[in-house]
């Protein structure tokens, strides 16, 4: 662990950093570390020591903020520890790409989906933009079921905050919902409380998707506002 930011800053790519660092405009501590390289560093860690890592390393970086939130994915740990670690986590979550990519390693949810409802759902009413990110895009990653879907649809149409990175990651939900259950969203599209931006970017994405057949896709058209 000592030795994570040398390692880091050995597998530093320029081009890559220049190319991320414009992916994540706000972001201004990218060393230029590919994923799949913080993938298994985050793997090794976790096989090895990762609770003294959660514990005691300080993130400054990027990279080592990624590497942090991978590991409690990674880990083998139960439900409670992760949580802890989550509670730790997320608030530190500065960008759309710690966020998405941590999110997709939470497999563990699959297994816990009532137990992780409920934890998420502390989230849904923070005035922080990354933490509202967060739980609209673990919504889309595990709850995109029949158990789970009108009440996801619901909580997205009551999200209000006023952020750029909340707006998308609802429309992309709202978009992989509808390759799912078309009916039920192409009727939420019909009539819903989205601000305008969010349910234009929704059908945009949807549109977007090799998924969805031309024929629909024009009459999902008509249903933008101008």
């Amino acid at each position: 662990m000592e030795d994570l930011r040398t390692e880091l800053y050995k597998l530093s790519d320029e081009k890559y950093k220049k190319f991320h660092s414009g992916l994540c405009p706000n972001v201004k501590n990218i060393i230029g570390v590919r994923i799949p390289k913080l993938r298994e560093i985050a793997k090794t860690i976790s096989k090895e020591k990762p609770i003294e890592f959660l514990d005691t390393y300080k993130c400054e970086f990027y990279e080592e903020k990624m590497i942090y939130g991978l590991v409690i994915g990674y880990m083998k740990e139960n439900l409670k520890t992760r949580l802890k670690y989550l509670d730790k986590f997320v608030p530190i979550i500065d960008n759309w790409a710690i966020c998405d990519c941590s999110c997709s390693t939470y497999k563990f949810t699959n297994k816990n989906l009532e137990k992780m409802w409920e934890y998420l759902q502390k989230y849904v009413s923070s005035q922080n933009e990354f933490e509202v990110r967060f739980f609209c895009i673990m919504l889309m990653d595990y709850y995109l079921t029949d158990k789970y879907i009108d009440k996801v649809l619901e909580i997205y149409n009551k999200i209000k905050l006023d952020k750029y990175y909340v707006k998308m990651g609802i429309a992309w939900g709202i978009s992989v919902a509808f390759v799912k259950y078309e009916t039920k969203v192409r009727k939420f599209l019909e009539n819903n409380n989205l601000d305008d931006f969010t349910h234009n970017k929704s059908i945009q994405k949807i549109i977007e998707s090799y998924r969805v057949n031309e024929e629909t896709k024009n009459e999902l058209r008509k249903l933008k506002r101008k």
